[in-house]
């Protein structure tokens, strides 16, 4: 009767947990779990795994693993655990940025003349756009047309430390096209806020007026923040324009497609 029992104390004794795998092992099987539960979680385990989530080749292997790793980045990537969070959480922070849910997340700011309106590309006397998955636009009339949103960065997933200390690349793109057979005006503003709303850094080009009788093809203004102050909290984007012909209807500038990224050089 007291077999089974030495035979259970000395299965006991030989019987390993997770934390005698070895180091290469560990970092495989933690690179499957999502950045938050590392970080949140796992790194306060044990001082063990503590070492292992601040591995480089973790977050290097989870960087290709979910497909953000670029071949000869190695020099460029200072900090693998900054890049994958970046890439992680990358992505357009310009909310219906073509017209697909009408104006819901846009204020208005100026809605003069006949007022904003959506259209179906291509449009009265217009073209399509290079990217064939954008089906509507919004235009302007013969009275100043604007409208903006405000991006929240912590609500966004970009806490503050980050936007101060690694200082990543923001990028500004925007589309916009004239009608054939009148002339308009476009304009775009696009401002990097602090905590109490002041002005870091602005993006603020020379208005475009484009003449009557134009090849009313679609254009893309892009620009990059890099170096900007710390302190951003917020990012302001606002574009629209009006006809110069003053005409009644929708013969304004044409907007789609626009998009506010933030993310890592290498990408």
């Amino acid at each position: 009767s007291r077999a089974p029992a030495a035979r259970h104390r000395s299965c006991r004794g030989v019987m390993t947990t997770i934390c005698d795998l070895p180091e290469d092992v560990l970092v495989e099987l933690l690179s499957l779990l999502p950045a938050q539960d590392l970080i949140c979680a796992c790194r306060l385990v044990c001082t063990q795994w503590r070492y292992v989530v601040d591995l480089t080749t973790l977050w290097k292997r989870k960087c290709q693993r979910d497909g953000f790793y670029v071949q000869n980045s190695d020099r460029s990537v200072s900090d693998w655990k900054i890049f994958y969070m970046l890439c992680n959480l990358k992505r357009n922070l310009i909310k219906n940025p073509c017209a697909e849910e009408n104006f819901q997340h846009w204020k208005l700011d100026n809605n003069d003349g006949d007022k904003w309106k959506i259209e179906d590309l291509p449009g009265p006397q217009g073209k399509d756009l290079p990217d064939p998955e954008v089906h509507k636009y919004f235009v302007t009339s013969y009275g100043p047309c604007f409208k903006s949103q405000l991006i929240t960065l912590q609500k966004e997933g970009y806490w503050n430390q980050l936007m101060d200390e690694k200082r990543p690349e923001i990028v500004v793109k925007d589309w916009y096209a004239a009608r054939f057979d009148c002339g308009c005006r476009y304009e775009l503003t696009v401002r990097l806020l602090s905590e109490d709303y002041i002005v870091l850094e602005e993006f603020h080009p020379e208005p475009v007026v484009i003449e009557q009788w134009s090849d009313a093809m679609w254009r893309e203004i892009s620009h990059t923040f890099q170096n900007y102050p710390a302190g951003v909290r917020y990012i302001w984007f606002q574009h629209g324009g009006q006809d110069t012909q003053f005409w009644a209807g929708w013969y304004g500038i044409r907007v789609t497609n626009s998009s506010i990224t933030i993310g890592p050089l290498t990408l």
